[in-house]
């Protein structure tokens, strides 16, 4: 199952795995794959250099990647505060129903617990590109499409490829156009940010697109052996997964039960195909 980016990040298979979690990056990039560490959770990149400096003490020596969020349209400054406005009342009903469906508790009354997500905002976005490129990352990849060309020359001066995602097969050219290395074809079925074609649609059509000017990683439903062979099969060079990583033994995911058991995993577990659904309540794009 190797493929030209085995060779380029040294990997063992062409498996990029995103995940808010350093434990599980560190896992995935030891067995082989390239595990890639979420960025928007730090709101202070000084918790970020402290995380980073974990993975590098515990990835053996192995490669590893980031991923940042940092849309086209987004205020430069914000705060918990100001972010808060913008959430409508309908999802906060949405979301205090969920957690007493799932039977998660409510977070402690712990102000930096609760200060909100301001990893989206290109000032905090721009801190992470900073702290990670002073570490031996392999892959910076943008969750929203193209980072700002400065970034991109940033990431490149340092000898760091850029990878963005995709939702179309104009989306991809204009990543490339842009400077953008590796093209993620994210299909609808993706959890995250997705546009509206379908997983099996998609790749062909970006791997057609672009696949002479820059690699192109399946993204999108991709959670067994014969997905990735399907997604190897239609002229993928690789496969970009997450939402599978969620249920990872290493991942240490919200409250757990008398049992030890994490409440969110055993739901996830119990997830059916049609349970999921997309908001833009996170970023303001369509998400799932």
């Amino acid at each position: 199952m190797r493929t030209e980016l085995c060779d380029r990040f040294g990997i063992d298979y062409p498996i990029f795995v995103f995940t808010p979690s350093e434990k599980v990056a560190a896992a995935v990039s030891k067995a082989g794959g390239l595990g890639v560490l979420g960025c928007v959770r730090f709101n202070d990149a000084d918790d970020l250099e402290s995380v980073l400096q974990w993975m590098d003490e515990n990835t053996d020596g192995r490669p590893y990647g980031v991923d940042i969020v940092m849309p086209a349209k987004v205020p430069q400054e914000g705060s918990a505060v100001d972010i808060d406005k913008l959430i409508p009342q309908s999802h906060r009903e949405f979301v205090d129903k969920t957690l007493v469906d799932l039977g998660v508790p409510p977070l402690p009354d712990d102000d930096a617990r609760n200060e909100g997500v301001l990893g989206w905002l290109h000032s905090v976005a721009r801190s992470h590109v900073e702290v990670a490129l002073r570490h031996p990352i392999k892959l910076i990849a943008n969750a929203l499409g193209s980072p700002p060309r400065d970034v991109i020359d940033q990431a490149h001066a340092a000898g760091v490829p850029v990878a963005a995602l995709a939702g179309s097969a104009k989306h991809a050219q204009r990543h490339v156009e842009n400077g953008v290395d590796i093209v993620v074809a994210q299909g609808h079925e993706a959890g995250g940010h997705t546009g509206e074609i379908g997983s099996v649609v998609l790749w062909p059509e970006i791997v057609d697109a672009v696949s002479d000017r820059a690699p192109v990683l399946a993204a999108g439903g991709i959670g067994t052996g014969r997905q990735v062979a399907a997604a190897l099969a239609l002229g993928a060079s690789g496969v970009w997964m997450g939402s599978a990583f969620l249920t990872a033994a290493e991942y240490d995911l919200g409250h757990r039960n008398p049992s030890g058991v994490s409440t969110i995993q055993q739901a996830l577990l119990r997830a059916e195909s049609s349970d999921t659904v997309r908001r833009r309540i996170y970023t303001g794009k369509p998400a799932r």
